[in-house]
């Protein structure tokens, strides 16, 4: 049995999410996730989708952002720890490192108590590409 780095077991389910997601650039739906998987022939299911997906958020395998709608947008993560810039007209999006970020969160959680911390910093805006 192939496990994840977390100790989760790879089911052909996870396989088929993760091989759909190495296959693609830029963030996805998990209902365009599911579309792909089901046009490719994978017998997978909507809600098994969305839990493959939650699961592998919250092993740091996929990186996760909401659209200007509220939807969440899925993409393989890169490695190591970072941040977007994302761009609110076209969805481009950019990984960018924020070491800054990273000391502000180390001591704003320690000046309160707080350990194990984790965070998330998206920067939204309009990328040179798009018109003002």
């Amino acid at each position: 049995m192939t496990t994840t780095n977390s100790g989760r077991r790879v089911t052909p389910q996870r396989a088929a999410v993760e091989g759909a997601l190495d296959r693609l650039d830029d963030f996805v739906s998990a209902q365009d996730l599911h579309a792909r998987l089901r046009d490719s022939g994978a017998g997978i299911g909507l809600a098994t989708v969305y839990r493959t997906l939650q699961a592998m958020t919250a092993d740091a395998e996929v990186d996760v952002l909401r659209t200007k709608d509220g939807e969440a947008v899925y993409r393989r993560c890169s490695t190591g720890h970072h941040h977007h810039l994302v761009c609110r007209e076209c969805g481009r999006t950019v990984e960018v490192e924020g070491p800054a970020v990273e000391r502000w969160a180390a001591k704003v959680s320690a000046d309160n108590g707080f350990r194990e911390i984790e965070h998330t910093v998206e920067i939204v805006g309009v990328c040179a590409d798009c018109p003002a």
